[in-house]
């Protein structure tokens, strides 16, 4: 008798555990739920790319994803996609979640143009460390990219959406996009369900808020938004050379526009968790430069030293910014 219900203990414990279902990410309204609880992102962009090298390496994930969560960050997003279970399974059991980017060309290697990223979705789609999917990243930047027509991009990104919708309903698609898109754009793109936003607009973006609003009811973030540690130049009462308190000053105020306009913004993506020395000059020092186009809007000397942009420096040694983000995602 004992060994019958041995066996009907088990086959019931099989039930429940089959019955468990990944976490559901759904839209309603302006709002990113997961398993029908409200959802804001407190994010940061992750390219962890160690001293003297120029490639991705999650050799430090461990130390990381500590003082990510001690920061107070939900959500890790990335600019291609993470190829390894193991990693997922990490940060899931962090309880952080990831947005996956996908890029337009990559040699064939989970992207766009060749339709390979449907593989990583088919593969990854019931990881509970999914938020989103994510398409491309600031492409209306580079229309010479799509043989000089940047609706090329757009037909292929709604595509590309609509091709994950049809095999994973458990989680939304988003792209990002440089800046406000405008409304004819929008509706380019119908399978897009949430707008990601990379946004330089001083230490102000508050203006982006509205001006979604009157376009669009759908969810947005700010995909990017951030200062870096380093002043080209005295400036607005900073001084020249390496400056965090320029960077936090900076840093404060965008996540307080943010939360005064929550009801239209879903969060952010702060730039970025750590430096990264692989963007200008030698990849084994810490070069002031490597300015971005487009870069007018970066606080507070309009120039973006792109080695410059971490809350923490390549040593995971806290900056100032890091306090703010702490206690501004307390607020979230």
């Amino acid at each position: 008798m004992r060994h019958h219900s041995l066996i009907l203990v088990s086959i019931l414990l099989l039930l429940c555990l089959n019955s468990i279902k990944a976490d559901e990410v759904t839209i309603s309204g302006r709002q990113i739920l997961v398993n029908k609880f409200p959802y804001p992102i407190k994010g940061i962009c992750y390219h962890p790319v160690p001293k003297g090298s120029s490639s991705v390496s999650f050799a430090g994930l461990t130390q990381d994803l500590a003082l990510m969560k001690e920061a107070g960050i939900n959500t890790i997003r990335v600019y291609s996609p993470i190829p390894d279970k193991a990693i997922l399974d990490q940060i899931n059991a962090s309880g952080l979640k990831v947005i996956i980017g996908f890029g337009y060309n990559q040699q064939g290697k989970y992207d766009i143009l060749s339709g390979s990223f449907i593989d990583y979705v088919k593969t990854f789609k019931d990881h509970d460390a999914i938020l989103f999917w994510e398409l491309g990243n600031e492409y209306n930047y580079h229309p010479e990219w799509f043989g000089g027509d940047l609706k090329n991009w757009y037909t292929a990104l709604n595509k590309a959406a609509g091709m994950i919708h049809k095999i994973d309903p458990s989680h939304p698609v988003a792209t990002a996009h440089g800046e406000l898109p405008e409304a004819n754009i929008v509706a380019l793109c119908p399978d897009i369900d949430i707008w990601g936003m990379n946004v330089y607009r001083w230490d102000n973006p508050e203006g982006i808020f509205a001006a979604w609003s009157a376009i669009s009811s759908k969810p947005m973030y700010l995909s990017e938004a951030g200062a870096d540690s380093y002043m080209t130049a005295k400036m607005n009462g900073y001084d020249q050379g390496e400056n965090q308190k320029a960077q936090a000053d900076a840093v404060r105020n965008i996540l307080d526009d943010i939360l005064r306009f929550r009801t239209i913004c879903s969060g952010v993506a702060l730039f970025e968790f750590a430096d990264e020395w692989w963007k200008s000059g030698d990849n084994n020092t810490h070069d002031p430069g490597g300015w971005a186009p487009n870069s007018s809007g970066v606080p507070f000397d309009g120039a973006a030293n792109e080695e410059y942009w971490g809350i923490l420096n390549i040593e995971r040694n806290k900056k100032m910014s890091f306090d703010v983000v702490k206690q501004k995602y307390k607020e979230f």
